[in-house]
């Protein structure tokens, strides 16, 4: 009678986990706590079919389980937040329609910034649970997430339940649930498909009910040897029944599980990765490196001059070439084009682009737990001869399935038979003939002999599987040898033969046993062992019974890569948590690091080559005797240098003149000239004369570092520091100096105006109907792009900072003591609900953040202050002021006058923001008169914000107002579509000068910042045309890159 209490506690158990399994509670898992914050991610969610079923869940999750807390709090967050109130709600029906209405309006955003939610959330104290609703990856790691989330937690009891829903991310998964361990939480993991179906309340009641099945069994062994038969039938069948019980009868299945397949015919040509990058691999599209280089690669010579007797070796690389380590370990000397690396790492890119689709496509579907399957239908012909026929008999491709149902699987064996029916429905229809033979201490095969691959047969194998039971230990040795010696009995008349392996854990026999087996019968045939290695969270039987054989995760891969190794098949590790390792993409990954290898080795050549050019560009004048300046004429006709006068220089003694250091030491650095012949007397004197200094107009591109965080300044005061003036990107002034001006000049002899003699040389460009040319190289030209491109996106956060939040309506509060009048005229009606939420928000976002001392005023036919006089920004404070601004109510005229008459009567005032939708009771003059009155002895600063007004001149009085005092004209008109174009700018590029383009804001703040962003881009245009004309004219087909930069070096340093 003893075991009745376990019968009663297992069958609670049961009760327990189908009640988990129904509802909301499928869904989200059991919410804890009375007063919760729940953060959903809108990231993962589409318009469409999936964001309505999204909704729908939530709405459940509402009406049957937050509706009977006491607080709730929500918030959405992609990149950014979206909280629907401030601070948590106490839970009445107003309050739970408006959080049904923000479900309503959910919409899809980029990005899952779950640090940003966390730090909003977990500043809120008064709640006691969190519940965290994910469905794609974070945009931060694990460590980052629990390491804050444990700080936040410090002494303070609030409980985390985090939940994946319906989510595909492998990677989501894992961070997940390591955080809820980590800060000792709860973890729910969701899937419509119910593919990767878990929980932590889940696992807990099945452990309970393992433990009490196996006091069951323990019981009934005990009253075997005590008590009669009657009694031991009794007890036997009570914990046999429920002993029996699979613990995967409780799991939820996929849906549809045990209908029929669904058959596709797969679209593409199943290849492994080694056959596919035959066709697709960088050696097969010809984008070696060396590939790439052997053209203009050469070995150095040396070889034996007669005349000289002696052997002599080659140097011309050390003028136009630069010396490379070749594959072999040789040294060459390759010329450099650099138009055709870059060429070259743009295919590289491609390439790499391409590898991504392939490990993409690789690790979806099935054949993310199977691989490609890659054995397919194969047609054979008949040929036909005027004295013959002869008939080719068919070679068949063949595939064997072998399933692992030990009894460690009950767990699993959903998973296992969900992996073969996405086997069956994708890969298995273009098959020639398959079987499936299942194993654990028996081998149970679903025929006896293999058969076609027909749907038929592909829906009865289905229908079979699903009757499969988890017993026995892994007789993989007898499975294999079932496979070997009667399904491929006839191995050598088969084109291709694939066995695939699915298992959890290590085999009954010994590894070199296995391997030595498969390697014998795979020799001289074409078969091969492919292994599926599935890896669980445990290996506990939940029978009682020890494995036969033992080994940790690690160790039972590099068995079956052994066994594997030996029968020339393929090795696939995954788990839950996704692909551990692949050797289909592994190879695929070796070819990615190849790519970035050639890259990097490009960059390098690059990279020598730009300091070439600068070490030779730092001094542009080349010593008297560097044999390196004579042209090949003069080679070949060596002349006698004639002497130099007695007032002139070199032009290397003039650049070591007029250096620096040089003045401080003349008396020291003057040399005395010395006559050519001994009989000459020496002139009196200093042997050289004053020259006008040599000026060099090139100018380097200055490194930008631009703050992260916003300032809380406005756009005049923040381009004063961060314009592209300031900082020095200002493309006329940084290309262009007074000596790279076209000029001709008239020649007598000619009587027509010709150019400089190396005026062809030099890319020119019109600025502002000024011919000039480019002194700078493409590279510079490059850099000055990156920076300017680095700015421009900086300029295009801080529109769209301006944009977000309170700052939309109000703008920017700048100021420490301000008051903030609100227009509450008959005309702010249908607009005044919104006014006051934005309103609401600004006291909250600025106010209390900011810590500012306010006061509120509503005016319309009258005025009427919240407070006397400014009040400390403090949760009380704020909290009175909010409950006051929602007793608003339009009515009457527009008294702006009165209003601001009482404002600046508030002592210690420093700024006014005054939101109005359109013109005053009084006259323009009358109160710009009256207000500069009020202003004589004070400097208080009047912000206006137009508010949806169309009148023009009340716009423009706005504008003057502000512009009088001192202060800033703000209007929202146009911030969707700003918001819109930033986004664009950010996500597809700002190569487009024309398009995105943000709207003329007419708010002071925006359009500085928007006309700053319309030149950057205007510059950033031009810098590319510019570097573009640059490549072409300075290095145009079959010139020597080297030897010719060079050259063009020296040119300019005589030119300019």
């Amino acid at each position: 009678m003893c075991a009745m209490p376990f019968v009663r506690v297992i069958e609670l158990y049961q009760q327990r986990i189908q009640w988990l399994l129904q509802d909301s509670r499928k869904m989200f898992g059991l919410i804890k706590g009375t007063k919760v914050g729940l953060l959903v991610d809108v990231s993962h969610i589409s318009y469409g079919p999936r964001l309505l079923e999204f909704q729908k869940d939530l709405f459940c999750l509402i009406d049957e389980q937050l509706c009977y807390k006491k607080q709730l709090y929500c918030l959405s967050f992609s990149a950014e937040m979206s909280p629907l109130w401030e601070s948590p709600k106490n839970i009445n029906v107003h309050v739970l329609h408006e959080a049904r209405q923000w479900i309503q309006q959910l919409e899809p955003g980029r990005g899952c910034n779950l640090l940003k939610g966390l730090k909003h959330v977990l500043m809120m104290k008064e709640l006691n649970s969190l519940v965290l609703i994910v469905g794609s990856c974070p945009d931060q790691s694990l460590e980052i997430l629990s390491d804050y989330a444990q700080q936040c937690m410090l002494g303070r009891k609030l409980h985390i339940h985090a939940v994946t829903y319906d989510c595909s991310s492998p990677a989501s998964l894992a961070v997940l649930k390591n955080l809820a361990e980590a800060v000792r939480g709860r973890y729910h993991c969701y899937s419509s498909k119910g593919e990767n179906f878990d929980s932590s309340d889940f696992q807990l009641l099945l452990q309970e009910s393992q433990k009490a099945k196996d006091l069951l069994r323990s019981i009934k062994q005990t009253f075997q040897r005590r008590i009669g038969d009657s009694l031991i039938g009794r007890i036997a069948d009570v914990s046999t029944g429920f002993a029996s019980t699979a613990p995967s009868d409780f799991f939820p299945k996929p849906p549809k599980h045990e209908g029929p397949l669904v058959i596709q015919t797969p679209c593409a040509l199943a290849k492994t990765s080694k056959e596919w990058l035959k066709t697709y691999g960088l050696k097969a599209k010809k984008l070696n490196l060396y590939q790439v280089l052997a053209p203009s690669a050469f070995s150095p010579v040396e070889k034996f001059v007669p005349i000289l007797k002696k052997t002599v070796s080659s140097t011309l690389h050390e003028k136009a070439m630069m010396q490379f380590e070749w594959y072999d370990g040789t040294v060459k000397n390759i010329h450099v084009d650099l138009p055709v690396l870059y060429n070259y790492q743009k295919l590289l890119v491609k390439m790499v682009r391409i590898y991504e689709k392939r490990i993409d496509w690789l690790s979806v579907a099935s054949r993310r737990i199977w691989g490609s399957v890659c054995e397919r239908r194969y047609r054979t012909s008949v040929v036909l001869s005027s004295c013959m026929v002869l008939v080719c008999q068919p070679l068949l491709f063949v595939v064997v399935i072998l399933l692992d149902i030990s009894v460690t699987n009950s767990m699993y064996i959903i998973h296992i038979q969900h992996s073969l029916r996405l086997l069956l429905e994708e890969q298995m229809s273009n098959k020639d003939c398959f079987n499936i033979i299942a194993f654990g201490s028996d081998i149970v095969p679903w025929q006896l002999e293999l058969v076609p691959s027909q749907p038929e047969n592909l829906q009865k194998a289905w229908r079979w599987v699903l009757s499969l039971q988890c017993k026995g230990s892994r007789n993989l040795m007898s499975a294999l040898r079932r496979a070997v010696e009667i399904d491929f009995k006839d191995k050598d008349k088969h084109k291709s033969q694939g066995l695939y392996l699915l298992t959890t854990g290590i085999p009954d026999h010994e590894t070199h046993t296995i391997s030595a087996y498969v390697a014998e019968v795979c020799r001289g045939f074409d078969l091969q062992l492919h292994v599926c290695l599935f890896s669980v969270m445990e290996e506990v039987d939940s029978n009682g019974i020890i494995p036969a054989h033992y080994a940790n995760p690690t160790e039972t891969a590099s068995a079956f890569k052994e066994i594997v190794q030996g029968a020339n098949g393929r090795f696939h590790w995954f788990g839950e948590a996704g692909i551990f390792e692949s050797d289909d993409i592994t190879i695929i990954v070796s070819e990615m690091e190849k790519a970035n290898k050639y890259s990097q080795k490009c960059a390098f050549l690059v990279e020598s080559l730009k300091q070439r050019s600068v070490n030779q560009s730092v001094n542009p004048f080349i010593p008297e005797g560097d044999s390196n300046v004579l042209t090949k004429e003069e080679k070949r006709r060596p002349q006698k240098l004639p002497s130099p006068k007695p007032t002139a220089l070199s032009l290397a003694r003039m650049y070591i003149k007029d250096n620096h250091g040089a003045e401080r030491n003349a008396s020291r650095r003057v040399q005395a000239w010395r006559p050519t012949n001994a009989k000459a007397e020496i002139p009196p004197g200093p042997v050289y004369q004053k020259y006008p200094k040599v000026t060099c107009v090139g100018k380097s591109v200055p490194s930008v570092t631009l703050p992260n965080k916003e300032e809380i300044c406005s756009s005049k005061e923040w381009l004063t520091k961060y314009s592209i003036k300031k900082l020095k990107l200002d493309l006329p002034r940084l290309l262009f100096g007074p000596g790279c001006t076209h000029q001709q000049k008239t020649v007598a002899s000619l009587h027509k105006k010709v150019s400089a003699k190396y005026c062809t040389v030099f890319p020119s460009v019109e600025i502002n109907g000024v011919v000039k040319h480019l002194q700078f190289q493409p590279k510079e030209l490059e850099i000055y792009t990156e920076q300017l491109e680095k700015v421009l996106r900086r300029y295009v956060e801080r529109i769209q900072w301006l944009l977000s939040g309170s700052r939309r309506l109000f703008g920017t509060i700048l100021e420490a003591n301000v008051c903030i009048l609100v227009d509450t005229s008959g005309s702010m009606d249908p607009y005044l609900p919104h006014v006051t939420k934005e309103l609401t928000s600004l006291i909250w976002e600025q106010l209390r953040k900011n810590k500012v001392r306010f006061n509120l005023l509503r005016f319309a036919e009258n005025t009427e202050s919240w407070k006397e006089c400014l009040v400390e920004a403090t949760d009380e404070t704020c909290h009175d002021a909010v409950q006051w601004v929602s007793t608003f109510h339009a009515h009457g005229n527009t008294c702006t006058l009165m209003a601001l008459q009482k404002a600046l009567s508030f002592q210690g005032i420093e700024a006014l923001y005054v939101l109005t939708d359109g013109r005053p009771d009084t006259s323009y003059s009358l109160i710009l008169t009256e207000v500069e009155r009020l202003r004589k002895n004070q400097d208080i600063k009047i912000h206006t914000i137009s508010f949806n007004c169309a009148d023009r001149g009340a716009n423009e009085f706005l504008k003057k107002l502000a512009s009088q005092t001192g202060g800033r004209y703000h209007c929202s008109f146009g911030d969707v579509d700003g918001q819109l174009a930033a986004h664009r700018m950010l996500t597809e590029g700002l190569d487009d000068e024309d398009d995105p383009v943000f709207p003329y804001f007419e708010g002071d703040d925006l359009k500085k910042l928007t006309q700053e962003v319309a030149k950057a881009r205007g510059f950033l245009k031009q810098a590319k045309s510019l570097r573009n004309k640059d490549l072409h004219l300075l290095f145009p087909s079959g010139m020597h890159l080297q030897h010719d930069m060079g050259k063009l070096f020296c040119l300019c340093s005589l030119l300019f």
